[in-house]
């Protein structure tokens, strides 16, 4: 029996997971518009009689997260609050069987390639005459932009290539296409998104043409900072810190996940690649880039490592003093090779190696905050939170990375909009400043 009113052509679309999967909802919300249904985005309370959610299914966490979600859902259709109820995405993708068992409440399941399959449930057209003319749902002044899909690394870890497939490059001109048309709706802020990043192009182009992709999106009009997320370290190709330090629009930001720096995890891991040779590529980036941000994530728990490995790994972290560190807790993955091995560390024991290496690197991020009091940074502003404007500076990226706040009663600036900013205070995660005139 419904319980409220609901719109037969209305679509609300829940997006979970990383910003590839945010990527991928709002080209499903293009085509949907495109096709007359009215979308929203994570609508609480919507009217609307279809969902569909976009699910993650990375670690255990994250599936557990689209799962509840599911579930929700499946409620809400039961007690007829909406009417029909779809799931795609990459827990969809690696789990579709299991969850039709599990989840008969649902309509149908769809992988993560299978739109035009999903549009079609829905009496909708593909309609390639769209591709570039992406809605965003982030803030209008900044949006993601997913250059390639899938993977070809084989990380022992990652079940990323299970659930995407291998790697597929968008061509240059298509992604200029979207960058101008992101510009035009007032998008100055570019993240550049790929699970690898430095393989672009070698699919399309039989070489690694990340560099001319970059020259070509700073050559937007509009676009003042592009940002690279997720670059892999073995074999990382210099050149494209060439195009960083002479093109003023390509942010002094890398984001490269590590993941570990014991030769024996890393040896475990399938990274191809060595501490030495890690802490030489780190030296030739900051040699080629002075100030570059850099920004990491590592991974505690693998199978097998013990305590000299996270004291390694502490130790290096020391000694880098990267700008931006995130760590990850292992998650045992079915069909990984790392599946093969005993899941040998406790959870209380990775959570606690989790937090060491966060201690040592939130002391690091203290001083660097620190060294900043006094000096003034190009800030983009996103939005106004209690008496705080908040905006971020070069060095961070949305939602990641550290934040700028200003006094609303002493400064005024418009979101969206960039402003110098004396920094006057710093915490560990937070800087504190005031507005140049």
């Amino acid at each position: 029996m419904k319980t409220k009113s609901i719109r037969p052509d209305k679509v609300n679309v829940v997006t979970l997971g990383c910003s590839k999967n945010l990527v991928d909802s709002e080209n499903l919300i293009t085509q949907l518009r495109g096709n007359s249904y009215d979308v929203s985005h994570e609508k609480e309370d919507s009217d609307a009689s279809i969902v569909i959610i976009n699910t993650c299914g990375f670690i255990d966490l994250a599936k557990q997260e689209s799962i509840d979600a599911i579930l929700e859902h499946a409620e809400l259709k039961k007690a007829g609050e909406i009417e029909k109820l779809y799931v795609t995405g990459c827990l969809s993708q690696r789990y579709k069987d299991d969850l039709e068992r599990e989840i008969p409440e649902v309509d149908a399941f769809f992988g993560t390639l299978e739109m035009p399959a999903l549009l079609a449930r829905l009496n909708a057209d593909y309609k390639h005459e769209l591709i570039g003319e992406r809605e965003i749902t982030t803030l209008p002044h900044y949006a993601y932009l997913k250059i390639s899909e899938g993977c070809n690394r084989t990380c022992s870890f990652c079940a990323i290539p299970l659930m995407r497939g291998g790697h597929i490059s968008r061509p240059i001109e298509e992604l200029v296409l979207e960058a101008k048309n992101l510009a035009r709706r007032g998008v100055k802020e570019l993240m550049l998104i790929a699970q690898e990043l430095t393989y672009y192009g070698l699919d399309l182009y039989k070489k690694r043409e990340l560099p001319r992709l970059l020259h070509a999106l700073a050559d937007v009009e509009g676009i003042e900072w592009i940002r690279l997320h997720y670059a892999y370290p073995s074999k990382f190709p210099l050149e494209i810190l060439d195009v960083m330090a002479e093109r003023p629009e390509i942010c002094n930001y890398l984001d490269m996940p590590l993941q570990h720096v014991s030769d024996p995890v890393l040896a475990a891991m399938r990274r191809q690649i060595t501490k030495s040779e890690t802490e030489d590529l780190l030296g030739k980036i900051r040699e080629k880039v002075p100030g570059i941000a850099l920004r990491t994530t590592f991974l505690v728990g693998f199978p097998g490592e013990t305590e000299r490995d996270v004291e390694a790994l502490i130790d290096f972290v020391q000694a880098q003093q990267f700008e931006r560190v995130g760590v990850f807790q292992y998650s045992h993955e079915e069909s990984t090779s790392g599946y093969a091995l005993p899941d040998d560390v406790p959870p209380e024991i990775k959570e606690e190696r989790a937090s060491r290496v966060m201690e040592v690197q939130e002391d690091i991020s203290l001083a660097k905050n620190e060294a900043k009091v006094g000096k003034v940074f190009k800030t983009l502003f996103d939005r106004k939170e209690g008496k705080y404007f908040i905006g971020r500076t070069e060095a961070d990226s949305p939602e990641v990375d550290n934040e700028v706040l200003v006094l609303a009663k002493d400064n005024y600036v418009r979101i969206g909009d960039f402003a110098p900013v004396l920094i006057t205070e710093a915490e560990a995660f937070d800087l504190f400043g005031k507005v140049q005139k």
